[in-house]
């Protein structure tokens, strides 16, 4: 599957943006799709990831600690797409974003591969 992250760009501490991964090739409702970031001079992060159903039903999603409350994963199959709602942005928050296939569960997730093009958010006022 080959995935294109869009959305980003500059907003407002307080601000909101959504981001946007678009998938080609394989339908995204058969993958945990994964957000992840990096920031200049950090490791990569994961932000947040979104499981997809099985014989046991769904699964909630992931999010790091600094995101929860804030920030919003969710899938549209019909746009075969993953998006993340970002609200009440921080200054801690710009980096590159890209999204990835993922594996984990409601504690932990790691990137899976299948790394798309990121896209930059930033915060400033």
């Amino acid at each position: 599957v080959q995935l294109q992250a869009s959305g980003g760009g500059l907003v407002q501490p307080g601000g909101s943006l959504k981001l946007a991964c678009a998938g080609s090739g394989r339908t995204l409702d058969s993958y945990d799709i994964g957000w992840f970031r990096q920031a200049p001079g950090k490791e990569r992060e994961t932000v947040a990831c979104i499981f997809r159903s099985d014989s046991r039903g769904d699964h909630k999603p992931y999010y790091a600690d600094s995101v929860k409350g804030r920030f919003t994963i969710s899938r549209d199959n019909a746009e075969n797409s993953v998006y993340l709602q970002m609200n009440s942005l921080k200054s801690e928050d710009p980096a590159v974003y890209y999204c990835a296939t993922a594996y984990g569960n409601l504690f932990y997730c790691n990137s899976g591969g299948s790394w798309g093009r990121g896209t930059q958010v930033t915060v400033s006022s």
